[in-house]
């Protein structure tokens, strides 16, 4: 008891010192479905721009459907992993329509994209090979590395000079694996696949590519990184996630070569010690990939709500990140300033979170909106209208 104690203590002073510093984190409770108008527990009804909702499906009533007819005829879950006693005929149909979607060659479910890129390296790579990783790259791809034994090098983001440079360096190693995020979530710019891939051709290294922020956002079906830069199927490695464009609830994938495929079927810990994804999750998936195999017309709507909001702000006078995705990030540097903004823009209805230390570096507070296909043109007009009266009163518009 007098050792916790002491370490309670400790974590009293650590919370305190985040409080002060301005960056402690604090979750605002929804009481409806996740949607493009969603209800607060203050009683608010808000405008939601800040979830991962890219195609508005979250709350879609054929994909609960589809959900419910799979738990119906399922079960609720699978109380198993998938090699002892926990693989049903959904999984192997969820991944076949994922790879088909990708155009590889197969694919292995997991509980979370986090999972996927938790799993992947360790049992592929050891210490005769090479990582060469993105900086920017996101935190499931971090400790991925980690706890893989490959030699590790980074490049700076999307710089394919100091890539060049690690892939020269790498040489000494066996094996190369260039690891990218399709889309970089804090920032919205999309990785330049092309020369990451003619690069690694060059050199004599594999790609993998995390599509979590791309894949239903990025290309014009809707196909991700891979689409855009005309190199579907020639990519060794795809990572991504359910929780996002493809209906936002859980569960992520790997899909690729069959042999890498094979091989962490064998070895890849996520998948071998956890649990399988449930069957209505299953079902909604199948649902949504089938769906988007044979209609754009969400993507059609995304990219253009992005083209004309991301427009608009520019022309307001945000500072925002260059973007080739459905992520616009209006920088505003102070990390209180951008909890300021954001609480401000709850007042006018707007629900949006401020992004500072340690999730962004450190000068770097921004807050980071996320345009859905469900929203309409007269919803992105009084989001805009909100940010410029905000930022007009915080002084912040370079206008």
């Amino acid at each position: 008891m007098q050792t916790y104690k002491k370490f309670q203590e400790h974590l009293t002073r650590e919370l305190a010192s985040i409080q002060s510093a301005g960056l402690y984190k604090r979750e605002r409770i929804i009481t409806s479905p996740q949607a493009v108008t969603i209800a607060l527990q203050s009683g608010q009804q808000v405008l939601n721009f800040c979830a991962n909702n890219y195609l508005g499906l979250s709350d879609s009533r054929e994909l609960i459907a589809a959900a419910r007819k799979a738990m119906e005829s399922r079960g609720y879950g699978m109380s198993s992993v998938r090699f002892i006693c926990g693989t049903q005929d959904l999984h192997k149909e969820l991944e076949a329509v994922v790879a088909q979607f990708f155009g590889t060659e197969d694919a292995i479910l997991y509980a979370a994209c986090f999972d996927a890129n938790g799993g992947v390296f360790e049992p592929l790579l050891d210490e005769q090979d090479a990582i060469i990783s993105d900086a920017l790259n996101h935190a499931s791809i971090i400790d991925g590395v980690r706890l893989c034994k490959a030699v590790r090098y980074r490049y700076a983001n999307a710089d394919m000079q100091d890539l060049e440079a690690q892939l020269r360096a790498a040489q000494a190693q066996r094996f190369r694996l260039v690891v990218t995020d399709g889309v970089f979530s804090m920032d919205g710019n999309l990785a330049p696949l092309d020369k990451i891939h003619a690069l690694a051709e060059k050199y004599g290294a594999m790609v993998m590519v995390d599509e979590s922020h791309s894949a239903g956002v990025v290309g014009k079906t809707g196909r991700g990184a891979t689409e855009e830069f005309n190199l579907r199927g020639k990519i060794e490695i795809l990572t991504g996630t359910l929780g996002k464009a493809f209906g936002g609830a859980i569960g992520g994938f790997t899909t690729g070569k069959k042999e890498i495929i094979a091989m962490l079927r064998q070895r890849s810990r996520p998948y071998l010690f956890s649990n399988s994804l449930p069957p209505a999750v299953v079902g909604a998936g199948i649902y949504t990939f089938r769906y988007l195999s044979t209609s754009n017309v969400l993507q059609d709507k995304l990219h253009e709500n992005t083209r004309y909001f991301i427009g608009q702000m520019q022309q307001a006078g945000f500072d925002v990140k260059p973007s080739q995705s459905a992520i616009c990030a209006v920088m505003l540097y102070d990390a209180k300033l951008s909890q300021d903004m954001a609480s401000r823009l709850l007042d006018e209805g707007i629900y949006v979170t401020g992004f500072y230390y340690p999730v962004v570096p450190k000068g770097q507070a921004r807050i980071r909106i996320q345009i859905s296909a469900a929203h309409e043109r007269e919803q992105l007009d009084k989001c805009i209208r909100a940010f410029v009266k905000v930022g007009g009163e915080l002084g912040v518009l370079k206008n």
